[in-house]
């Protein structure tokens, strides 16, 4: 099947004369009646296997139709491109199913309905987490135009000081004291600075004031969002509770990041039947470019974007934990070259893309075998990650390991 965005080219290889391939074109529009249409032409031709091309997002309501009636393959764009000049959708499509049959295609790997669910769910809450630093950055530049100081002296701008007094600058308050007293009391700042850097409102213009409102306002739904999406794919992992508590366990991960590895590669990986061939799918693992038996380049293949920020993230936060495996990799690794802080992390993100699969594929629990983890950190950590877990609505234990206790 070979795809447009109002329109698929469809053929059927029959193979019954005299091994040469026969192929029988048809094509649909991509509206769901035609769809049925497409499934029905189908079952009466008997296709038992059909594989498609990744173009855009326009394979996937395809997919969805014809999950279930027969065996589903979807192939890269790249690995099915043909020779410049003369093109037609149904010779594209013809080129892709011999090479289907060749096995010259690189597939990819498409996960339940379930599964792709959660995906929509965590990439969705994270694409709003984007958002919000983003506006978060650009409201900032906001108060340095109207000459606001007030980010110099607040360590955490969206905080409950700085919220109450951007709210009340907001409302049309010129009184800098009066701004300056909504402040906590935990504040560094004195009330003397907090005036200094609040003196610009009695002079601030009203279209300035709304447009900060509108930025508020934006803020809010964004974590409003936010928030409700974090609910929905808490509960809908719920099932999978043990999976993220035994994750979460792992330095540099947390209840945030392990519920997004679940969403990605699944509750026990059963895809990849190695750690090295999840690394492979991940992108972690060196890459592998030869000619004449000399390597080229051992640059790590692109491999699934969302899972190389995740253990990116994590793996810059687990070189910080003190005692950890991680640290010592990443000590030994580094050296004193001071480009060597990326080569180095990536290696982290390849150990603990091992350790992950580990942990889901085998149902086992992570074990720190570092020179020694600090035993007030790791109890601090683990009281956090019970009440993280806890206000997700998840039921969790707290139990000590004879390793900790030995630790």
């Amino acid at each position: 099947m070979y795809f447009r965005k109002k329109m698929l080219a469809v053929v059927v290889a029959d193979s019954a004369r005299e091994g040469e391939l026969h192929f029988e074109r048809r094509k649909f529009l991509s509206g769901p009646g035609e769809l049925r249409k497409l499934a029905e032409w189908l079952d009466q031709l008997q296709v038992q296997e059909a594989v498609m091309e990744s173009t855009a997002q326009y394979w996937q309501p395809v997919w969805q139709a014809l999950e279930g009636r027969c065996h589903l393959e979807l192939a890269q764009a790249q690995s099915n491109r043909g020779p410049r000049g003369r093109k037609s959708d149904f010779r594209d499509a013809e080129r892709l199913v011999r090479r289907y049959m060749a096995d010259e295609l690189i597939l990819s790997f498409v996960p339940d309905p379930e599964q792709r669910l959660w995906r929509t769910l965590a990439r969705t809450k994270q694409q709003l987490t984007h958002d919000k630093a983003r506006l978060q950055n650009r409201l900032e530049a906001l108060l340095e135009e109207m000459r606001i100081k007030l980010s110099s002296l607040v360590s955490d701008l969206l905080g409950v000081s700085g919220r109450r007094m951007l709210k009340a600058l907001a409302d049309g308050e010129k009184d800098a004291a009066r701004l300056a007293a909504l402040a906590d009391s935990s504040l560094r700042a004195t009330q003397q600075q907090l005036c200094d850097a609040l003196s610009a409102a009695a002079t601030l213009n009203g279209h300035y004031r709304r447009v900060l409102r509108q930025f508020l306002d934006r803020l809010e739904l964004n974590e409003r969002q936010i928030a409700e999406l974090e609910q929905e794919l808490a509960t809908t992992l719920k099932e999978h509770e043990s999976a993220v508590a035994r994750l979460a366990e792992v330095p540099g991960l947390g209840v945030d990041s392990a519920q997004q590895i679940i969403a990605e590669v699944g509750p026990k990986a059963e895809t990849f039947p190695s750690a090295a061939q999840r690394c492979s799918w991940v992108g972690t693992c060196p890459g592998k470019e030869e000619s004449a038996e000399e390597s080229k380049s051992d640059r790590s293949p692109k491999g699934n974007r969302a899972m190389r920020r995740i253990l990116n993230q994590s793996a810059n936060a687990a070189v910080k934990a003190k005692g950890s495996v991680f640290q010592g990799l990443y000590r030994r690794l580094k050296g004193r070259n001071p480009k060597g802080h990326k080569r180095a992390v990536w290696a982290v993100a390849n150990r603990l893309c091992r350790i992950i699969w580990k942990i889901l594929h085998d149902g086992v629990r992570y074990q720190e075998r570092g020179s020694g983890p600090n035993t007030r950190a790791v109890r601090k950590r683990a009281q956090r990650l019970l009440r993280e877990l806890r206000g997700l609505g998840y039921q969790v234990q707290l139990t000590t390991t004879q390793h900790a206790a030995l630790t």
